[in-house]
């Protein structure tokens, strides 16, 4: 249950011109750190950049460029689980060391984009940005500054932390299966006494959602992903969470 959220801005269009970076840590539910600072990306600020962030070159002059901030970004994501919506931060990390020939950062990173489009079925294909993920689970933010889409990103892993049942590791090794996986959708037992019920599991549960899956499915049940108009069967979880 401990992690760590980043995001960047970037002056242009080159994933390396970072102009303001953003890193907010969580331990068991709870906001419990947060940085951020504007960067010297030493490169020209794109007009289209500018009217979605509103960081401009003169806001940025007097800050440190990115060889002068590595090292703190380093200390806070070591060896912890990072996350980013979509892979563009993480890319933008990596070129920006490239840039300066700098080491990278030595973290697992966790795409929470690919955390929502496994979790909720209408973010599958489509519409699965932060914002839009963030309306759904009712976290208001202000979108496209660092800090604020750090924090977002954290509380998208939270949501889907609850609707699931997964922790950290679980999401870890789910992001790597398709979006919907074989684990947890499973065809009934035919001589089950509960044979033609379609069942959904929401929430945490006591054991894991694989574990769960395959009980349902020995009693005749046919597993699904998620709510549809065949679900006749609904199984809800609860759990405790902290939200800061």
């Amino acid at each position: 249950m401990e992690f760590v959220a980043l995001d960047v801005e970037t002056a242009n269009a080159d994933c390396s011109s970072i102009c303001q970076i953003g890193i907010a840590h969580f331990a068991d539910g709870c906001l419990t750190g947060e940085w951020s600072t504007l960067v010297n990306p030493e490169d020209h600020f794109d007009s289209f950049n500018v009217s979605i962030h509103g960081i401009t070159e003169d806001l940025v002059r007097d800050s440190p460029v990115f060889p002068r901030l590595i090292g703190e970004i380093r200390r806070r994501v070591r060896e912890r689980i990072v996350l980013s919506h979509t892979p563009f931060d993480r890319v933008a990390i990596a070129q920006a060391c490239a840039k300066y020939d700098l080491e990278g950062v030595e973290c697992a990173w966790l795409d929470t984009a690919r955390v929502a489009r496994r979790t909720w079925n209408q973010f599958a294909h489509r519409g699965y940005g932060l914002h839009n993920v963030c309306a759904l689970i009712g976290y208001d933010f202000k979108h496209h500054d660092a800090l604020e889409d750090a924090k977002a990103a954290a509380h998208v892993l939270l949501a889907a932390m609850k609707e699931t049942g997964l922790d950290t590791v679980g999401w870890l090794k789910r992001v790597q299966q398709p979006v919907f996986g074989s684990a947890i959708a499973q065809a009934g037992n035919l001589e089950g006494p509960l044979h033609g019920e379609v069942l959904v599991f929401t929430g945490a549960l006591e054991i894991t959602r694989p574990e769960a899956a395959a009980l349902a499915a020995k009693v005749g049940c046919a597993v699904a992903q998620g709510v549809t108009k065949d679900t006749t069967i609904l199984v809800v979880g609860k759990t405790e969470v902290s939200w800061s």
